[in-house]
């Protein structure tokens, strides 16, 4: 009887060593304590937490307009008797949500990066001279615009004035991302810089950009980033991060779910350049995310290893951002 068992335990390991051994390409999830795979509500609340810290607020009425100077020193004018709703001119007081993006740390924490929309439709980073949402409500009801607003926005929050910049506009896509279109309608205002200032004029509420496509002459290529199993494009983000670029922060927008790849498919890249990939995910309440330094080859595939990520609140994150070259 013992040898009988004997060679029943035998047999069974080796069954077992044989499924394992069929199982090579398998890629388990992680999983334990250290390790969360965050759903999309999670992902997408701890962003939308981020975006209401930096949510600057004030009150005026719309008879007399107003003139509101923000956190880091621009000054926006509303004129007087501009607001309406559904057509009708508005009377009475209203509320002014105002938000302002300069640098990129900020930006991926609330998941708002700077991809413009070329005309063929294929999307490239920007470089920003001030990023911005401005919304006034009434009873918590989005107001429209029957006028130019302005802002002056101080060159010396993105490291001087480029003579070259344009207005753009920031629409939300169908996957809730964030992406530009460059303003062409005189009548809806633009851009001019003088004196280290950049004086906009626009015309409606919503995202406003200061900006122009981010250029460098260069081949270029396409660029492939695998996450590990379980993160995809609803549970986690890749940003670029170009190394001496802090007003440009740019995002891996394809995902491909059978290789588990975010790619870069317009060939945007050019070979050569020094950029940080950074990985971020939401793990029970806070940020889990790493930077990686990479020098951009042809076709290059990188790989993110959870081991080598770390969990932080949106603080830890930005300064780990602001730290890059």
């Amino acid at each position: 009887m013992k040898t009988l068992n004997t060679y029943f335990v035998f047999a069974l390991s080796a069954l077992f060593l044989l499924s394992c051994s069929d199982d090579d390409d398998f890629t388990p999830q992680p999983d334990g304590p250290n390790y969360n795979i965050p759903t999309p509500a999670a992902m997408n609340l701890l962003f939308d937490n981020s975006l209401d810290a930096i949510t600057q607020h004030a009150q005026f009425n719309a008879e007399d307009g107003i003139s509101f100077t923000s956190d880091a020193g621009t000054n926006l004018y509303i004129p007087a008797n501009c607001l309406t709703l559904n057509g009708d001119m508005l009377t009475g007081e209203v509320d002014l949500e105002f938000v302002e993006f300069y640098e990129r740390a900020s930006m991926a924490t609330s998941n708002k990066p700077l991809m413009g929309v070329r005309p063929n439709g294929d999307k490239a980073a920007l470089q920003t001279g001030g990023q911005f949402f401005v919304q006034a409500f009434q009873n918590g009801e989005p107001l429209e615009m029957d006028c130019l607003s302005s802002m002056n926005v101080p060159g010396d929050l993105t490291n001087g004035v480029e003579n070259d910049m344009t207005l753009w506009t920031g629409v939300m896509n169908e996957n809730g991302d964030l992406e530009w279109n460059e303003n062409e309608a005189e009548e809806q205002g633009g851009v001019f810089a003088e004196e280290n200032t950049y004086y906009v004029s626009f015309g409606d509420f919503g995202w406003t950009n200061i900006d122009r496509f981010w250029g460098d002459p260069r081949p270029k290529t396409t660029l492939q980033v695998q996450v590990p199993a379980g993160f995809d494009s609803v549970n986690s983000v890749i940003y670029l991060s170009y190394d001496d670029e802090p007003n440009v922060l740019a995002k891996l927008d394809i995902f491909d779910e059978e290789a588990n790849l975010f790619t870069e498919h317009y060939g945007e890249i050019p070979i050569g350049l020094e950029i940080h990939l950074i990985f971020v995910t939401e793990d029970n309440g806070e940020y889990r995310y790493s930077t990686q330094g990479v020098t951009v080859e042809a076709d290059d595939l990188y790989t993110i290893d959870i081991d080598n990520t770390t969990t932080g609140n949106k603080a830890e994150l930005e300064a780990a951002i602001e730290a890059l070259p």
